[in-house]
């Protein structure tokens, strides 16, 4: 099996440049759904003895209190969330009782957070500086490990590619949570940033293993064009790239439908990224490497 992605590139570049406007629309249209971790507020976590109440009945139940927005999570069959604003000491007794008054709450099961707002800009000031420090790290990975293999491009140019696919696997994946946090109440939560980090990780991984086999083939294989060189690279290493990622894929998707409500997002952030990633590392990064050989 041998495809011709050189000659379908275009193709490739139209289908990822209309996903990434219309990603970047819906996140400055939408905004970002954050967590309370980020923006401060209060986490209520109760085990009840029997079936926990539905959410229809929790609202009703606090509809007087004026806790503006609240959100809600079912941990398992007996174990809710809740998610507001800042508690006082009172409000959050208040709460708890008209919580009991739906079902008897296990002794001990009580878990209150508070978490203010200073804490939550910290801790999106440190994950920007994270993201940052890692795309950082990768493009001087890259620029250091490809610097013997200097034609017909530079090294650095790998690394730009790089981090270009990196971003393309990013900016979708936040677009389609971007759509979701407005229509679905979907958030961004630490263990999707989580899910993110590791999306970095992984596309890099897979774009460096389709850089190497052409680093090789450009030594071993001098009589080809370094257009043909490329996709002869990118078909040796299909195969591989692929099942890594149905594999991972396979697990995921596992994990998203039978993991439950509090790995549901995660497993869904990194299945956008892999597959992503995937499409970027073969259809996307290699053809631009050929792009930028060629102006």
């Amino acid at each position: 099996m041998y495809f011709p992605f050189i000659r379908y590139r275009k193709i490739f570049y139209t289908f990822s440049f209309v996903l990434i406007i219309a990603s970047i629309i819906s996140i400055f249209v939408f905004g970002l759904n954050l967590s309370i971790e980020f923006t401060g507020g209060s986490v209520l976590k109760i085990t009840y003895k029997k079936e926990a109440p539905s959410f229809l009945e929790i609202k009703k139940s606090l509809s007087e209190l004026e806790l503006g927005k609240v959100i809600f999570q079912k941990e398992e069959e007996k174990r809710i969330v809740l998610k507001m604003k800042p508690l006082d000491e009172a409000n959050r007794q208040e709460v708890l009782n008209r919580l009991k008054k739906l079902g008897e709450i296990e002794e001990g099961s009580e878990d209150f957070q508070l978490i203010g707002p200073i804490i939550g800009r910290e801790l999106k000031q440190k994950t920007k500086v994270v993201i940052l420090l890692a795309i950082l790290v990768i493009l001087i990975y890259i620029t250091l490990s490809f610097r013997m293999v200097s034609r017909p491009v530079s090294s650095y140019i790998y690394a730009l590619v790089g981090i270009i696919a990196l971003c393309h696997d990013i900016i979708i994946p936040l677009g389609i949570l971007a759509i979701l946090g407005y229509f679905q109440g979907v958030e961004i939560t630490i263990p999707i940033i989580t899910a993110f980090l590791t999306i970095i990780g992984y596309s890099i991984n897979d774009t460096v293993i389709i850089f190497d086999r052409v680093r090789e083939n450009l030594i071993k294989t001098k009589s080809l064009t370094f257009d043909l060189t490329v996709e002869q690279s990118l078909n040796q290493t299909l195969v591989r790239s692929l099942n890594t990622s149905l594999t991972v894929l396979f697990v995921l998707l596992a994990i998203f439908f039978f993991g439950g409500i509090t790995l549901k997002y995660f497993a869904l952030t990194l299945i956008l990224g892999v597959f992503f990633g995937t499409y970027s590392s073969i259809c996307l990064a290699a053809p631009l490497v050929v792009s930028f050989c060629r102006r």
